[in-house]
């Protein structure tokens, strides 16, 4: 009988908290100044539910950063970086970061802000990927083996906030973003004459 009271009781909570990191993505990429009680009516939770979840706002924040990095590292191992021809690997992996950080591209300034992790040990995962995806394609001689592995993971992630930046910003829609960030990390990697 204990048993299966817990298991709705929990199942209830994943509800409330997805349908709160939901609502905080939304509102907060409208409004980073919404308050904990206006993301709990976007959420149709109340006050003290978000509060039960996360302590403070800076927790939920931080709560949203990681779901953000989860999905994206998610998305990447679906695209199956380490199949197939390097440079097509690559495509494959932007665009599968991308579908994510463009999700979350009006709320990356206020989060960067927030964060006091690093950058580098935030992306981790992603950049462990990458790091893997480069050094095969660089076994392969498709990838340019001039500059630091170093420099390029910081290139492509500064790229990568440029290119959320922009739509954040309204100055670019999603697809030309996507595009001209697959654009230029084939060009930083010298990958751009290995894709047809």
């Amino acid at each position: 009988m204990a048993g299966s009271a817990t298991r709705p009781r929990r199942a209830d909570a994943e509800r409330s908290i997805a349908a709160i990191l939901d609502a905080a993505v939304e509102l907060l990429g409208e409004r980073p100044d919404a308050s904990m009680e206006e993301i709990a009516g976007a959420a149709g939770v109340s006050r003290q539910t978000v509060y039960a979840h996360y302590s403070s706002r800076e927790a939920l924040l931080d709560a949203v950063s990681e779901r953000a990095i989860a999905q994206a590292v998610a998305a990447i191992d679906a695209a199956e970086p380490e199949r197939g021809p390097p440079a097509e690997a690559l495509e494959r992996l932007v665009a599968a970061s991308w579908q994510t950080l463009e999700r979350h591209a009006r709320l990356l300034e206020s989060m960067r802000a927030h964060r006091t992790a690093e950058e580098h040990d935030f992306h981790a995962p992603i950049l462990a990927r990458l790091e893997r995806l480069i050094r095969r394609g660089r076994r392969a001689g498709v990838f340019d083996r001039k500059q630091p592995i170093t420099w390029l993971l910081a290139t492509v992630l500064a790229l990568s906030h440029a290119a959320a930046g922009e739509v954040g910003a309204g100055r670019m829609k999603p697809e030309a973003a996507g595009a001209a960030l697959n654009h230029s990390i084939l060009r930083v990697l010298g990958a751009d004459s290995h894709i047809r």
